[in-house]
């Protein structure tokens, strides 16, 4: 089951943050999970940082999907879904996802397999985080160019990731253009789409589980971008997902909580286990 941090008076944990919170009177949650930054880092870190993570009692730990280690400025970047499994294979609670996986990086079909597998070596702790990746003035660019990929323009990108989604539950049903005994995910995880503007926004809520967004002052109206859309399309309110990139701030967590936001995602820097003990004892101090 997973833990949950308290926002509201975070409790005190024994030792380095080990065991479940305690209930507190009135007390209102939301689930706080890392980003891990796999620019110039080695797997033991990660891993090491994984593992740090859960004990603290954090929900998940999520990696940014890319390629080139220059697009940042360093000699090299772990590949987000082989580093993503090595941490559910290691640390047995804590919930894993990308941030989000660039749609251009893996056929559709062969994710929706690759991600029912990684759903069932985790044992239903995926959140499948996906997007469009970034446009052609981007630096991202670069990556995919240099693999012989066309870098598309924006609204081409969006009806990728509308496409990408559609395949992913179709095979995810385990028989798809007349071949069967593709691995169907028991449950499916959620597919959590990725969106800095309105019109991804309201992708997410018309063909995603969830979404993701970032934080700041325009977070309320992209939120009820994905929102309306969600239900324009019928989708079951209750269940939509949304997780927005935060500070390790009680009050900002605390706004988030009453905007109705399920999932804090913050940023952190290696060396990951530090970073870890750092953002535990900020959440921590009264």
């Amino acid at each position: 089951m997973m833990l949950r941090w308290w926002v509201r008076g975070v409790p005190p944990f024994a030792g380095r943050g080990i065991g479940p919170p305690r209930r507190l009177c009135n007390a209102r949650l939301v689930e706080i999970d890392l980003l891990f930054d796999p620019f110039g880092v080695r797997v033991d870190d990660a891993l090491a940082g994984a593992t740090a993570a859960e004990r603290a009692g954090f929900g998940g730990v999520w990696l940014y999907d890319h390629l080139a280690g220059s697009v940042h400025g360093r000699d090299r970047v772990l590949e987000c879904w082989t580093t993503l499994t090595a941490i559910a294979a290691t640390v047995p609670r804590i919930m894993v996802g990308p941030l989000v996986l660039n749609v251009a990086n893996r056929p559709a079909g062969t994710l929706a397999v690759m991600a029912a597998t990684l759903q069932e070596l985790s044992g239903g702790r995926l959140l499948l985080g996906v997007g469009a990746g970034g446009g052609r003035d981007t630096p991202y660019a670069a990556e995919q160019e240099a693999l012989g990929r066309v870098v598309l323009g924006d609204a081409r990108r969006r009806a990728a990731v509308a496409d990408q989604v559609a395949t992913l539950r179709a095979v995810w049903r385990g028989h798809s253009g007349g071949a069967d005994g593709f691995l169907q995910p028991e449950p499916p995880p959620p597919i959590v789409v990725g969106g800095f503007g309105p019109k991804m926004a309201a992708l997410a809520g018309t063909v995603g589980d969830g979404v993701n967004l970032p934080g700041g002052p325009g977070l309320p109206a992209l939120l009820d971008a994905a929102r309306s859309a969600h239900a324009d399309a019928g989708g079951d309110m209750a269940s939509f997902l949304v997780t927005v990139s935060a500070p390790p701030d009680r009050a900002e967590l605390d706004h988030l909580e009453d905007l109705g936001v399920h999932r804090a995602v913050v940023f952190v820097s290696p060396p990951f286990e530090r970073a870890v003990s750092r953002v535990h004892d900020v959440l921590a101090a009264r």
